[in-house]
């Protein structure tokens, strides 16, 4: 069947040495999609480039300021541009590609990261047939953040043959039998996938907005940072809020989302069509997601152009669902200590 893989299938591609690496362990694994983990070897980079015409590495003999061991943690200043190679290297039949995403603790971090293969004309796009190293490029634009060897930053989602996307039709007629969202039926805003809306309306806090001087965060340190020193809440000033240019919001949905254990989800970043800003930096929603009274889309917000106005009930994103080539036997939830089951308006894992 072509689709979306499911966790059986990254197993058996491991046990095949299909996908390689020293030390992948289960926890990698994800419903729909594998962590892909830091190496020890790291450059700081002058610039940004895509490997199109070459390898990676020969594009980094003249782009490498320094190189940088992650045997120990170092410090990613913000702003500054890292290029780390992933543990987990490629050897990919020609029916299966794939595409790669930030995970979703990286997104509420504003961490921008991006994965580069050889080869290719796009980031984040791993081609059929695709034998190689694999790279993440990393610009931490909120905060000044410790990483080390075996971080899992971003995931990947392979494909058997092609995507499977549902059309609107599909879905509408999907969403009769099984519901995708805890929208009444007949109020359920499906156009170009399903639509989400901003909640300015809660009584409590409506947005976090990263601080400008904060101390350096270390990502493998979890449930352990203090909210206060990294974040500034909003609360409820007319349902309305201006997002200031350079500043970077955590919000949330007003709809709750359902991912059932047949398809996968992904949520489209950019749009410039529900205005000029960016609304979501980790796009993969994994079978089981919001299981069985839905979850709450957070949403990572910036606008890089000029400030914009949001008011509450606005269309803020987008979620393209997907058929799984299986019905997935791992979901996501408790079973497998997933992190943002069944939250509300959650920053990552890191904080207390």
């Amino acid at each position: 069947m072509y689709g979306s893989l499911v966790y059986q299938d990254y197993i058996n591609l491991i046990d095949k040495n299909l996908i390689i690496a020293e030390n992948i362990i289960k926890d990698q694994i994800q419903p729909s999609s594998i962590d892909l983990s830091l190496s020890e070897e790291c450059y700081e980079i002058k610039h940004s480039f895509l490997s199109y015409n070459s390898k990676v590495r020969d594009k980094l003999k003249d782009l490498a300021i320094k190189k940088i061991n992650l045997n120990k943690e170092f410090i990613f200043k913000k702003n500054k541009t890292y290029i780390v190679r992933l543990n987990e290297s490629l050897n990919l039949p020609n029916n299966v590609f794939g595409h790669c995403n930030p995970k979703s603790s990286t997104g509420r971090l504003d961490i921008f990261c991006r994965s580069l293969v050889d080869y290719a004309k796009e980031y984040e796009k791993i081609p059929k047939n695709y034998k190689g190293e694999v790279f993440l490029e990393i610009t931490s634009r909120s905060f000044n953040v410790a990483f080390k060897k075996n971080n899992c930053l971003n995931q990947l989602r392979l494909v058997n043959k092609k995507h499977n996307y549902f059309t609107d039709k599909q879905l509408i007629k999907f969403n009769q039998k099984q519901q995708i969202s805890n929208q009444n039926k007949k109020n359920i805003k499906i156009d170009n996938g399903l639509k989400l809306s901003v909640n300015l309306s809660t009584s409590k806090i409506i947005a976090y907005v990263a601080k400008k001087n904060t101390p350096v965060l270390n990502f493998s340190k979890i449930n352990s940072h203090r909210k206060n020193d990294f974040w500034n809440t909003i609360t409820n000033k007319d349902k309305k809020l201006i997002i200031e240019q350079n500043k970077f919001y955590i919000l949330r949905s007003k709809e709750k989302v359902i991912i059932p254990s047949n398809l996968a989800g992904e949520m489209i970043p950019y749009d410039t069509g529900i205005g000029d800003f960016r609304a979501h930096y980790a796009g993969f929603f994994d079978p089981g997601f919001g299981s069985l009274n839905g979850s709450y889309a957070v949403l990572e917000v910036k606008t890089n152009e000029v400030p914009f106005l949001l008011e509450d009930g606005q269309t803020i994103a987008r979620i393209k669902y997907e058929k799984l080539n299986k019905n997935s036997n791992v979901v996501y939830g408790k079973d497998i200590k997933s992190n943002y089951q069944n939250q509300g308006l959650k920053l990552s894992k890191h904080f207390k």
